[in-house]
């Protein structure tokens, strides 16, 4: 297992342990596994975003503290917060990301993941690269809407 997924599944099982919240200080988490503390920053900016249904707090000074909350999870909250959630300029790798997490939740079955997928394959937009991933944002939002 690589550190990045050992440090993940270190803070989950932390999450596991507690109802609302976990929290803790950037460098002792560093200094458990004998990492910089940008290893922690890096783990926690691409494992716990809102985009996999997670909400961080930073504090800086005193070594960091980050608290970190799941964020409840039914079909049309989470399917609102991932509309709110995206930019402008959705890439097909951060629509497939949230279509994973969309069908790990069990927000959407796997027929509408396989249609969303397809309808937002760079090799169905066949666009300008400025062009494609605006227009890809605009039909997942939409399609996000049309499932609530």
């Amino acid at each position: 297992m690589r550190l990045s997924e050992l440090i993940e599944e270190y803070i989950k099982n932390l999450m596991t342990d507690t109802d609302e919240f976990v929290e803790f200080g950037r460098n002792e988490l560093a200094e458990y596994f004998n990492c910089v503390p940008s290893q922690i920053n890096y783990v926690i900016s691409t494992r716990f975003s809102p985009e996999r249904g997670y909400y961080v707090e930073s504090k800086r000074g005193g070594g960091g503290n980050i608290k970190i909350k799941r964020i409840d999870v039914t079909k049309d909250r989470y399917i609102m917060h991932i509309i709110n959630s995206i930019k402008s300029n959705l890439t097909q790798q951060d629509a497939e990301s949230l279509i994973k997490n969309m069908l790990g939740y069990n927000v959407i079955d796997k027929q509408s993941a396989k249609l969303l997928k397809v309808v937002t394959n760079d090799k169905v937009l066949q666009l300008p690269s400025e062009e494609r991933d605006a227009v890809r944002t605009r039909i997942f939002k939409n399609v996000l809407i049309n499932l609530i």
